[in-house]
């Protein structure tokens, strides 16, 4: 190949390097910036002049450095390509990202390849970084993924008060009774009901049975911890699965959650209004052979809650049974 054609090949090279929509940076073996297109330039405000052979850490110094020599050192090891996406790691370098359609993100998502780069003597003496710009499939995809999220919160709950709904709830209850069946697992249900619900639709209207129904929702999920599951049971029933609670510590959160709706006022329009609940409290203590005879004890326990004279709290026993 004549000098004249090797010369014109070379050109192109760097023409297409300039020109292609990817970062290309190629550093030595000490980190010495040598190479660096018009794509870095223009994410990073600095020229080729202004970096060439700085220090690759000096020019991003919020990179981490540690990792970053790591993953060189395995491209150096196994003189292989090693590439990075950005659901692992968001970005290598921070660029600002000045896309229209993705201007709500403050950075530029990533993928990234490394290269080894060997010299004519068959020696690796610089490392290639090649960025991919790929906001536009990142935002998409989250975007997406929110969605779906949103679908599935919206799949699993009440409309009312914001809990979860009995297909949701109940599902979580099997899942927890295998837990019980295969470890042993403890797991307890407490079941809340309304006193004198209807009285309180037929005297003042269901606007107003709905914000009672609203309070109560809202005055459970500010009582249980995060991985207690409340849910509607319909009308105005709820339960709470408690995971790794036995009966005693059930009862004292049924205890709190009637002395503080004993306590509450529900304000609607000029109307300041008191309610009570009843609740019945059951767990696994006893084996069940089926999942639903939960809900049949803390039903049972809840019904004698009733009979008592409400508001009030009920342990199930098999002996009342």
């Amino acid at each position: 190949m004549s000098e004249q054609l090797a010369f014109k090949e070379f050109h192109w090279l760097l023409a297409i390097i300039q020109s292609i929509d990817v970062g290309v940076v190629v550093f030595d073996l000490d980190y010495r910036i040598d190479t660096w297109n018009s794509f870095m330039e223009n994410h990073s405000g600095q020229s080729a002049r202004d970096v060439y052979k700085k220090s690759f850490f000096q020019v991003f110094p919020e990179i981490n450095e540690s990792w970053f020599r790591r993953k060189v050192e395995q491209v150096l090891t196994l003189e292989t390509p090693l590439h990075t996406i950005w659901e692992q790691r968001p970005f290598v370098v921070r660029f600002r990202t000045y896309q229209p359609i993705t201007g709500q993100e403050d950075f530029m998502y990533q993928n990234t390849t490394l290269l080894p780069l060997v010299s004519i003597s068959g020696q690796i003496q610089h490392v290639c970084l090649i960025v991919y710009d790929v906001t536009s499939i990142a935002v998409s995809r989250k975007h997406s993924l929110l969605a779906r999220q949103e679908l599935e919160q919206l799949s699993r709950m009440d409309r009312l008060t914001g809990l979860n709904n009995r297909g949701y709830w109940e599902e979580e209850l099997k899942r927890e009774f295998a837990r019980y069946r295969r470890h042993g697992s403890m797991l307890s249900l407490l079941m809340l009901d309304i006193d004198h619900f209807k009285t309180i639709n037929d005297t003042h209207g269901h606007q107003v049975g709905d914000r009672v129904i609203q309070a109560l929702a809202r005055l459970i999920s500010d009582n249980i911890r995060d991985i207690d599951i409340a849910g509607r049971y319909g009308g105005e029933e709820f339960v709470i699965l408690l995971p790794n609670v036995e009966s005693a510590g059930a009862s004292l959160l049924a205890e709190r959650l009637r002395r503080k709706v004993s306590a509450l006022e529900v304000v609607h329009d000029q109307l300041q209004l008191g309610f009570t609940i009843s609740i019945g409290v059951a767990d696994l203590f006893e084996p069940c052979a089926r999942y639903d005879q939960l809900i049949e004890r803390a039903d049972h326990a809840l019904y004698e809650s009733k009979r008592g004279g409400r508001n009030r709290v009920t342990v199930y026993s098999g002996e009342s049974s």
